[in-house]
Parts: structure tokens; C-alpha cells; sequence
């Protein structure tokens, strides 16, 4: 357990969850964990980045032991019970450690990678979800991605189913829902910069009554 605050958000693609978090990260001088987790858990595997970016927020490793794969990419792990473990899970089991640790360690702010759920023995945690509405994530991924908005919508819409069974998979919770993250925010009404002022708000207040 910790007395200092942990912010965690899991977003719609295209939402601008990210974007909150980089900002968040910036107004309260604390550091965000999002992309580097992968990094981190890909050295404590001894795998490359690449394989591991492979299942991160998927559930493809789920399914490897079912087909034939190139065992150069998806590296087969032997847990305690000499059992194959897919590389998802291992990951997901080595990323969890991480989040736990750097937890322990300081405030910060996690983005996806089901940290609200591996955080959950935390009381000190702002567990957020951010979404928006469809033709405001559409622009956004056309912005950002050079996409027309048929690619673009095709593209939130994989990366949302995605994102949705991996978390389901690992949680048992619904993604998106205020029973599984807290607090919803709609970035379409609020905008990016309205959400990050009351996350902001919201975590000073937290770290005020922790003094």
C-alpha cells in the first residue's frame, strides 16, 4: 500500500487518453508509464521489443499454442508446473510486477495495460476512463495517422476490439464501464484540456488529504 496517489487511464482510441496523460504528466511533475512498460518488460524477459509489442494489448498470445509460429517471435515460457506459457501472458504476469513496483515506488500516472485492475489492493488510485464521440475520434486519428475516415474508423475500430479483450480477458470486468475504471470522462464534451483540469483537481485534492 501506498500514501501517495496513482492515476490510471484507460481510453477509447482516438479519445485523446494519451494526450491527458502526457499533460498530466507535464502540470503535476510526475512520471507517466504508458509504450515504456513494453520496453521494460521485453528486458526482464530477455526478448526483444518487437516480440512484446506483438501481444501488448491483444489477446494473440491467447491463441498461439493452437497454431504453428516461429519460434524466433513467440518464445514458448515453462512456468513452475513445466507448463508452456504463451508470450501474452508472460508479458502481461512481468508488466503487472512492473506496475506494482513503480506504484510502490512514487505517485505517478499509467496509461491502459489494465493497471487499475492489477492496482486494485491500492486505495489511492484515481482509476479513469476516457472516451469521446465517434466523429470526434475519427478526426482525431485522421489527424494524426494521415487517414481518410473510412481507414480511420477501421483502425479505432480494431484497436478498440483489441483493447477490449485483453482487458476483459485478464479482468473479468467490462472495458469502458464505471463498475471496472471509476470515473468517465467524455472528452468530446469536456475537451482534452477540461478532462486533464479535473484529473489534475482531483489528484491534488487526493494528495492534500493524504498529508
Amino acid at each position: 500500500m501506498t500514501n501517495h496517489t496513482i492515476i490510471t487511464i484507460g481510453r477509447q482510441f482516438g479519445s485523446g487518453g494519451h494526450e491527458i496523460g502526457n499533460r498530466l504528466s507535464e502540470r503535476l511533475n510526475i512520471p507517466l508509464y504508458d509504450n515504456n512498460l513494453i520496453s521494460m518488460a521485453a528486458h526482464e524477459l530477455s526478448i526483444s521489443q518487437e516480440a512484446a509489442e506483438k501481444v501488448d494489448e491483444t489477446i494473440l498470445g491467447k491463441f498461439l499454442s493452437a497454431y504453428v509460429v516461429n519460434m524466433r517471435d513467440y518464445t514458448v515460457f515453462i512456468n513452475d508446473s513445466n507448463e508452456s506459457v504463451p508470450l501474452s501472458d508472460k508479458v502481461y504476469e512481468v508488466q503487472s510486477s512492473i506496475i506494482n513496483r513503480l506504484a510502490d515506488r512514487g505517485p505517478c500516472i499509467f496509461v491502459g495495460r489494465c493497471a487499475d485492475y492489477i492496482l486494485g489492493d491500492y486505495s489511492n488510485c484515481i482509476h479513469s476512463f476516457i472516451y469521446a464521440y465517434k466523429e470526434d475520434r475519427i478526426r482525431r486519428i485522421m489527424k494524426i495517422y494521415g487517414l481518410d475516415s473510412r481507414q480511420a474508423w477501421d483502425k479505432i475500430k480494431k484497436m478498440d476490439r483489441d483493447r477490449k479483450t485483453y482487458y476483459e480477458a485478464h479482468t473479468g470486468r467490462e472495458w469502458g464501464s464505471i463498475e471496472a475504471h471509476g470515473m468517465l470522462f467524455n472528452a468530446s464534451l469536456l475537451g482534452v484540456e477540461g478532462v486533464t483540469d479535473a484529473l489534475e483537481a482531483i489528484y491534488r485534492k487526493w494528495e492534500d488529504s493524504a498529508r
